[in-house]
């Protein structure tokens, strides 16, 4: 964990919200929380609720929670939500607000995660006028809160990412415009790259009016996110430049797959500009699948590039009358018991967050989200779930635990490549009508290794070179220095296996002629023969793939061998996969998508192609189980080696673990979570029993 975090293990919740919990109860929950183990708060300062006048600050509320968390022992993390803003400022300063694509006056709305007014329009911190507002409040709350014991630090940005309908006011127009110049030096160069080619002054370059597959869009996407992550850097400095020793800390939403594009949710990006990461990640609206909860846990670990990062909103308590519910069977995260708190929250361990925390303490008593998210009840009494908790918060803080929670996840058995301009692409596309499949094709990816028991890491695409043995999704759109990028390190030694259309789309999303264009054709040793894209109907077409008639995806591209490469399989005298040598490396081309067939179908033979491409890349589990309902997990640290064992499901499983690393040895393990029974059965092997919605938590070495 960071070393500005007193504690082993941040446990706790958000607990203050200015309508919620009624302040007569204040007291009172503090020593509960702190009977019951936990030993962090967040709080939502919004600024709307904080400066009730210009230059008039009421922190009284505020100054209360920061007290009792001293007095409790329970250190906090101010929030600040500079995104609810104060009434009047709306009247005051309508025009330093966001403008949406299609205008319209600023709104004051009520919050839904706070029953509070101010929410929905923001200040445009484009403009110098809005930051200076905003540095203004961000300093009064720095200096207002420096050095007060009850303090930990800021969350800078709470889910980090933005509506999609903003910004367009004229200031993020002329900071496009400045972007713009820095990419293309010259008004004749962007004219040339945006098929633009009458532009007489820069005044006349504006946001595309629609989102398409053209280069303008792909420049205001990545303009956008850019921008936002540079706002995101600013709120940090104006705190920082008040308190430069607190803790600077922001959560994303685990969405890095499928609302980055437009919504800007790169945890990449975010997890760079703080020192603690987290995200928010509740099965009540992702479901309840067991791959689900790890493959968030690991790619905000991907994002904290080595960081600690914690589980910033975990469920503990059930949602009502939301939309991602309807249709959904109760078992799938709908209502939450004791046992889904205990399997979720030693989940997020093993993918190796170290740090829970839930969205509510207790529930809200206003507006859409009542009674969501708390463990406790909404008078903040004890619940099954509650206890749960507590049981969770004292263990993992006892320092008998301290090292395993010093652990850090093992490397994971591949990376799943994550290509930032692939997902922009197929967004662009989509709008013509089409559907975006990049993000189910990236969790059928993910999913189809976790069946066969792999752990399956993200990786960016910039930090390839951290992995031997790569996958690679939806690889639809390439720069041309990524595809450089991928033929040097393929040359130089790496194994990859590649679904179909290797950067079919090159710089600013132009078609290459040439297919796999640049040094891809010759990793691949292929020349595209004919390619169709035709996703709508080929969910029962079968290709034989690697001996196996797998179901297709996305799109059929078939090739040419060139010289050298080796033809795995084919669709009558076509060939759709093929195998080829390249420098001191080797790559495996397979011209469809078997992860969204996959994801899609659950086809048993799609699913045996993941098993076959680990083969071709020589990948073994690092602990392989004879039954398939249970999951492990292996971390590791300077105290020693430990295993996690969970059973998501609602019976008890049994079943062996080897761990091929350790053959030969008879290991005695040391149970930290006893949730059954495990024994040494010599050969690294362990007989295992894992009770319902449960774990094992392990020391092995």
């Amino acid at each position: 964990m960071n070393p500005k975090i007193p504690m082993q293990f941040p446990y706790g919740a958000v607990y203050f919200r200015k309508s919620n919990p009624p302040k007569e109860d204040w007291e009172r929950d503090y020593q509960k929380a702190a009977d019951d183990g936990m030993n962090i708060f967040r709080h939502w300062f919004m600024w709307g609720a904080i400066e009730v006048a210009p230059g008039v600050y009421d922190w009284d509320d505020y100054d209360a929670q920061l007290d009792l968390a001293a007095r409790f022992g329970i250190k906090t993390i101010i929030a600040e939500l500079t995104s609810s803003l104060p009434e009047w400022m709306y009247a005051a300063h309508p025009e330093l607000m966001n403008v949406a694509a299609g205008g319209g006056a600023p709104e004051s709305l009520m919050g839904v995660s706070s029953a509070t007014g101010g929410f929905h329009n923001e200040l445009c911190l484009n403009h110098p006028e809005a930051r200076a507002l905003a540095r203004g409040f961000l300093n009064a709350l720095a200096a207002h809160y420096k050095g007060h014991p009850g303090l930990l630090g800021y969350d800078i940005w709470n889910e980090c990412n933005y509506r999609h309908q903003f910004c367009y006011h004229e200031a993020t127009k002329d900071a496009f415009r400045g972007w713009l110049r820095g990419k293309y030096e010259t008004l004749e160069n962007l004219g040339k790259a945006w098929y633009r080619y009458s532009f007489t002054d820069w005044s006349q370059v504006q946001p595309p009016p629609r989102l398409e597959m053209f280069p303008e869009c792909h420049d205001w996407l990545m303009f956008r996110k850019i921008n936002a992550y540079d706002h995101m850097e600013f709120k940090a400095g104006c705190i920082s430049e008040m308190d430069p020793d607190t803790l600077i800390s922001a959560h994303g939403t685990a969405q890095s797959l499928d609302n980055m594009a437009m919504g800007g949710s790169d945890d990449w990006m975010a997890g760079e500009r703080c020192q603690l990461y987290g995200y928010t990640f509740v099965p009540t609206r992702k479901g309840s699948a067991p791959y689900k909860a790890l493959c968030a846990a690991d790619l905000t670990r991907a994002g904290a590039r080595g960081k600690a990062f914690w589980h910033a909103e975990a469920q503990g308590g059930p949602l009502w009358l939301q939309p991602q519910l309807t249709g959904r069977p109760l078992a799938d995260g709908r209502v939450t018991y004791a046992e889904d708190v205990r399997l979720w929250n030693l989940t997020s361990m093993a993918g190796g967050a170290r740090g829970i925390l839930y969205p509510r303490w207790r529930p809200l008593l206003d507006g859409p989200l009542f009674g969501a998210f708390g463990p406790y009840a909404m008078d903040g009494s004890d619940t099954p779930r509650s206890r749960m908790a507590s049981r969770v918060a004292k263990w993992a803080n006892d320092p008998a635990q301290k090292g395993l929670m010093e652990s850090a996840p093992v490397k994971g058995d591949l990376g799943i490549v994550v290509v930032p301009e692939s997902q922009t692409a197929t967004k662009l596309l989509s709008a013509f009508g089409s559907e975006d499949h990049y993000f189910p094709i990236m969790h059928g990816a993910y999913k189809g290794f976790f069946d066969i028991g792999l752990q399956a890491d993200w990786v960016h695409i910039d930090d390839i070179g951290a992995f031997e043995k790569l996958y690679l999704p939806c690889p639809i759109m390439l720069t041309d220095a990524q595809a450089e990028a991928i033929a040097r390190w393929v040359e130089g030694g790496g194994i990859l296996v590649s679904e179909g259309c290797p950067g079919y789309f090159g710089d600013r999303g132009k078609a290459r002629t040439v297919q796999p264009g640049g040094p891809l054709a010759q990793v691949f040793g292929a020349r595209e023969d004919v390619v169709q894209f035709i996703p709508d109907i080929l969910n029962e077409v079968r290709a034989k793939v690697l001996g196996l008639d797998i179901l297709c995806g996305e799109y059929m591209q078939y090739y040419t061998r060139g010289d050298g490469a080796r033809r795995i399989d084919g669709d009558g005298n076509r060939c759709i996969a093929l195998q080829n040598s390249f420098g001191k490396g080797k790559a495996l081309l397979v011209g469809t998508s078997p992860s969204l067939a996959y994801i899609q179908t659950g086809d048993a033979a799609t699913g045996d192609f993941f098993k076959a491409a680990a083969d071709f890349m020589g990948i073994a589990p690092q602990v392989a189980l004879t039954n398939p309902h249970m999951i492990a997990r292996l971390s590791e640290g300077i105290y020693g080696k430990y295993i996690w064992l969970l059973n998501p499901t609602d019976q008890t499983q049994c079943g062996e673990a080897l761990l091929p690393g350790a053959a030969g040895e008879t290991l005695a393990p040391q149970i930290l979570w006893i949730g059954g029974l495990m024994d040494s059965i010599g050969e690294g092997s362990f007989k295992i029993s894992l009770d319902a919605k449960n774990a094992i938590v392990a020391k092995i070495g």
